[in-house]
């Protein structure tokens, strides 16, 4: 089963130590209940792919890693195939030893949108909620962060970071943690939170506001990624049992509505960073991710419209600071 104890180490003696009050009964509860039907197939596909050092690291420009040499044919083909046994591959893409793992989404173009809009991460300590499968924690530390965590619950998410970690060398400064926003203490110790599409997720988004600010430092920054509607400050989309075929969205605010919710929340220089209208380029099916993707949940006949008649998917980044 997976080892956290490298974390509990690492955090020992910084400003994340308290939280070990906490997490290590709440991982060992989280290792006793995973029993996900596929998760053990998923650990082992983990555990049989190898650690390899690369000569070659890029961070900065996309999550890339090249060996001193090609792997063989042989080699390829069968760390080529343990990855595929984690798909689907949501989020990324990662280029590892010449084997491109096309992901659903280009996560690279989110973070090409937010990076020029927040405060430099170099030798930070940032919290990514919601992270999926990791992806933009490798960017922050390619960005020169001191130390990456990422909170996702998805028993999935997991392994594909453990997977791509142990392809990078076995990398310690970023990690994965099996949680929700939740689940932590009001821990008060990270520089930068990003929250990138986990809002409209929640029964109630305030609450997840004051949860994000509570896990940062005074003066840190929070920057969120998430659905907005076109309209006025007070406009709220509150969609029916599913929105572009997702269930459990709850609310879309305007980017108006959601600066005022960061300021009651007791947020600073709340600014809207920018807003990008979502393209079947960005999200699609492709042989890493196969079942249906954002073609499938536009309206045929309009693709301003989700099959249900809402608008199409519109995502704000908005930046604020924690007093």
């Amino acid at each position: 089963m997976t080892d956290f104890g490298d974390f509990y180490q690492l955090i020992a003696k910084g400003p994340l130590n308290h939280w070990l009050n906490t997490l290590p009964s709440q991982l060992s509860a989280w290792q006793h209940d995973s029993l996900h039907g596929k998760f053990r197939q998923w650990f082992n596909a983990v555990d049989r792919l190898p650690l390899l050092t690369p000569h070659r690291l890029d961070l900065l420009r996309g999550v890339s890693a090249q060996g001193e040499s090609p792997l063989s044919a042989g080699q390829k083909e069968g760390v080529e195939s343990l990855l595929r046994q984690l798909m689907p591959w949501r989020k990324g893409p990662f280029s590892l030893y010449d084997i491109e793992i096309d992901t659903e989404w280009r996560s690279d173009w989110k973070w090409e949108r937010v990076m020029p809009h927040i405060s430099p991460l170099a030798g930070r300590i940032i919290l990514d909620v919601g992270c999926g499968s990791g992806y933009h924690l490798w960017r922050t530390i390619g960005a020169g962060a001191q130390l990456a965590v990422g909170i996702d619950p998805m028993q999935l998410f997991l392994c594909q970071f453990e997977a791509v970690r142990k392809l990078l060398g076995g990398d310690q400064r970023a990690h994965l943690l099996p949680l929700g926003i939740e689940q932590l203490p009001d821990l008060a110790a990270f520089d930068t939170v990003f929250s990138m599409g986990v809002l409209y997720h929640r029964r109630s988004p305030l609450d997840h506001l004051l949860q994000l600010k509570n896990q940062l430092v005074s003066g840190g920054e929070l920057v969120l990624e998430t659905l907005v509607v076109e309209g006025d400050a007070r406009q709220v989309l509150v969609p029916g049992e599913r929105y572009a075929q997702m269930r459990n969205v709850f609310f879309i605010p305007s980017t108006g509505a959601l600066m005022l919710w960061l300021e009651k929340c007791g947020f600073e220089q709340v600014r809207l960073a920018d807003t990008s209208l979502t393209t079947t380029n960005e999200q699609r099916r492709t042989s890493w991710m196969t079942s249906e993707s954002l073609a499938d949940f536009l309206h045929p006949d309009d693709p301003r419209l989700t099959v249900e008649g809402y608008p199409a998917p519109l995502r704000a980044v908005v930046i604020a600071r924690k007093p």
